[in-house]
């Protein structure tokens, strides 16, 4: 067929030798040298990487345009399934209900209150739509009422690039109070008397390193801590019973909490545990005592402690529910009667209820597959809690439960406006057995009257990485595919914490390959079933799930008709090398460090996506990036798209697209969104239908 010729990137090769190992690099001129200017100013970028990145976004356009009309076709229907005024069901907090709502055709939400329990006297909070108009890209992070409900504060990212601006505003007077905070993280927490905002500083190369007190309505900004370790995260917050003000330091393998007492909210902050690599923990005030989570002592899947301690060292932890293999305990909340814990046993969510005499009971549900999610709420002196049901077939649904009489509350069903009938819809839960014996499961959906023959089209989604577990939850935006005869397939492969944290181990750093080969056998397993036929499959997966992506077009190419790639992470081996990005040092307990370490650096560059590329026939192939992402820079996708073009032995085209104006998470309105999914799902039908040769 007649298309147009692709960019062809220049090479410029650069030799790299790192613990006596030697490797070149033909793209690393696409990285520009200021590219921390760059995430804050997407102006300063380089002439000649931006006239590289718009010849190759001209090229994808051109070699679209066949499926313009698909596109708009799957961003109106998935348009069509948002209700455009939709509103959060209110959270009661002493005499307000808080909430967000969306006006009519807005592409970010309104934060509102109104007198508790009534429908009128609406006070808005924060007109993000307001705010948004004019620029290009407008996110906000956190936002959040002070305790005494007198001030509301929001962090806002305008570039993408994830460094956020803090403003708090009186909500008597409707104005500002204090100078905004300038490079601050996007999480902020106020202290409970309401007189002091706790902040996150970010440095120049983008990470967390600093918190911060300052009063609540402006004022001098005051060191708190310091975390001297780039390899760590920052997190600040208020236990349940605003008791204490936390400090939470981590990365994926190891945790420390500090304490600030929250009736002296001007005192230095205490140590509950001191950290030690490779322990997790995370804890709560339930009024008179600590309530720890930890996977201390080889409790895998984590057990809960508790500490009667003012300040619980684990020398004052005695363990409460004890470890059982399998069944991972993913969280908990507290109110003053009652815990709530969240587990998840074999890919299927449950929550349990433990009053303080101890009694204890469980709620779940009976469908195949289900996502249950607790939501909670501000009060701690409640018998209340919330949380969220939904299925690959069953919209969101918002229950208020009574935890004494355990009483369900139907509070909200997520409303679907072009209409939505969850009986034209089948939800089934499969089992793939990987190379060394393990069942991976795999979550589908398909409508009842789509074949199982193996003639139908699937796309099969994977992430496995960072422990994220993939929720079987319900999304407007796959029924596009499925009601034209797709099945949407989800892997639920090692790497995530799926099947328990456990499940995670068996997906990192050593056995980081289990990830690839694990939702390779789950292809193998839909053809084998007949769900699925080789070459028609179409797998999708973003950020590291696009690192598995290049890993598995790099293993088996001919399994795939498309390959959709969203901001991936495929340059590992010089990523995971480089000091100087934000999530190198932090990343390592997840990869390794392949400047220290030789085994790190030879495991790496065996999987690799950007350095394991070759002669071979690769399917279809669709990279997006952000130019403002600091999480997998730009250069990423694009170093990767050039070096693919060098490499493919078939005639299916490589694509690359870059957002100009956005980072990691892509366009910041609700419907701007929609239309980046709409060009990956256009794309997979464009090219499983074209049966491009490979």
């Amino acid at each position: 067929m007649d298309r147009p010729a692709p960019p062809r990137a220049e090479k410029h090769p650069k030799r790299i030798e790192q613990l006596g190992r030697v490797r070149v690099d033909d793209y690393a001129w696409m990285k520009d040298d200021n590219w921390q200017q760059v995430l804050r100013d997407p102006s300063a970028l380089r002439a000649d990487v931006r006239a590289h990145l718009e010849a190759e976004n001209a090229y994808t356009k051109a070699m679209l345009a066949g499926a313009d009309a698909l596109q708009a076709e799957l961003f109106a229907e998935m348009k069509g399934r948002i209700k455009e005024d939709d509103s959060s069901v209110p959270a009661p907090d002493g005499p307000w209900d808080y909430y967000v709502r969306y006006q009519m055709g807005a592409e970010h939400p309104l934060h509102g209150r109104r007198p508790r329990g009534r429908e009128d006297g609406e006070q808005v909070l924060l007109d993000e739509e307001a705010l948004s108009k004019g620029k290009a890209y407008f996110h906000v992070g956190a936002a959040s009422h002070s305790p005494d409900h007198a001030l509301y504060a929001w962090a806002a990212d305008e570039q993408g690039s994830e460094y956020y601006t803090i403003r708090t505003k009186d909500l008597a007077t409707d104005e500002e109070v204090g100078t905004p905070i300038e490079s601050a993280y996007g999480d902020f927490a106020f202290s409970p008397d309401s007189q002091w905002l706790f902040w996150i500083w970010r440095d120049e190369n983008a990470r967390p390193a600093k918190v911060f007190r300052r009063p609540a309505r402006g004022g001098e900004d005051v060191l708190v801590y310091e975390e001297l370790d780039d390899g760590m995260f920052l997190g600040v917050g208020v236990t349940s019973d605003d008791s204490h003000i936390l400090i939470h330091v981590g990365n994926q393998e190891t945790t420390e909490l500090w304490l600030v007492p929250g009736a002296e909210p001007t005192a230095q902050p205490v140590v509950a545990e001191p950290r030690r690599v490779g322990v997790k923990y995370e804890l709560d005030r339930w009024t008179d005592r600590w309530v720890i989570r930890t996977n201390d002592d080889g409790a895998v899947d984590f057990k809960l402690c508790v500490s009667d301690a003012a300040v619980p060292s684990k020398a004052a932890w005695k363990d409460w529910v004890a470890h059982e293999p399998g069944r991972y305990i993913t969280g908990f909340a507290l109110y003053s009667g009652h815990m709530v814990r969240a587990e998840r046993v074999n890919a299927l969510d449950r929550l349990v209820v433990t009053a303080r005499s101890g009694e204890a009971h469980v709620i779940d549900f009976d469908e195949e597959a289900y996502a249950l999610n607790l939501e909670g709420g501000y009060e701690y002196d409640t018998t209340t809690t919330r949380f969220v049901y939904q299925s690959p077939t069953t919209p969101r649904q918002w229950f208020d439960y009574d935890l004494v009489t355990r009483a369900r509350t139907l509070r909200k069903t997520q409303e679907i406006p072009s209409g939505h009938d969850p009986s034209r819809y089948l939800a089934r839960r499969l089992y793939a057995r990987a190379s060394d014996g393990e069942e991976v499961p795999i979550t589908v959906l398909m409508r009842r009257d789509t074949p199982q023959d193996g003639s139908a089209p699937v796309l099969l989604y994977g992430y496995g990485s960072y422990g994220h577990a993939m929720e079987p939850a319900f999304s407007i935006r796959n029924l596009s595919l499925v009601d034209r005869g797709w099945i949407w397939a989800t892997a639920h492969i090692r790497g995530g914490s799926d099947k328990g944290w456990g499940w995670f181990l068996d997906g990192r750093r050593e056995k980081k390959t289990n990830t690839f080969t694990d939702f390779i056998a789950c292809a193998e397993h839909l053809v084998a079933e007949g769900y699925a036929s080789k070459g028609r499959i179409a797998a999708y997966g973003g950020s590291a799930g696009g690192m598995l992506m290049g890993a598995v077009a790099n293993l088996r190419p001919d399994l795939w008709g498309a390959i959709i790639a969203a901001v991936p992470f495929v340059d590992v081996l010089n990523t995971m090398s480089d000091i100087t990005l934000p999530l190198t040092p932090p990343e390592w307990p997840e990869w390794g460090n392949p400047i220290e370490d030789g085994e790190a650096y030879d495991r790496i560059a065996s999987y690799s996506p950007y350095d394991r590329v070759a002669d071979r026939a690769y399917p279809p192939i669709l990279a997006t990036g952000g130019l403002s992402d600091p999480r997998v820079t730009y250069w990423e996708p694009a170093k990767w798209v050039a070096r693919l073009r060098d490499h493919q032995q078939g005639d299916a085209p490589i694509l690359l697209k870059i957002n100009m104006e956005a980072g990691h998470g892509g366009a910041s309105g609700r419907f701007d969104f929609l239309k980046e999914i709409a060009l990956d799902y256009a794309f997979a039908i464009w090219a499983v239908d074209n049966g491009w040769t490979k």
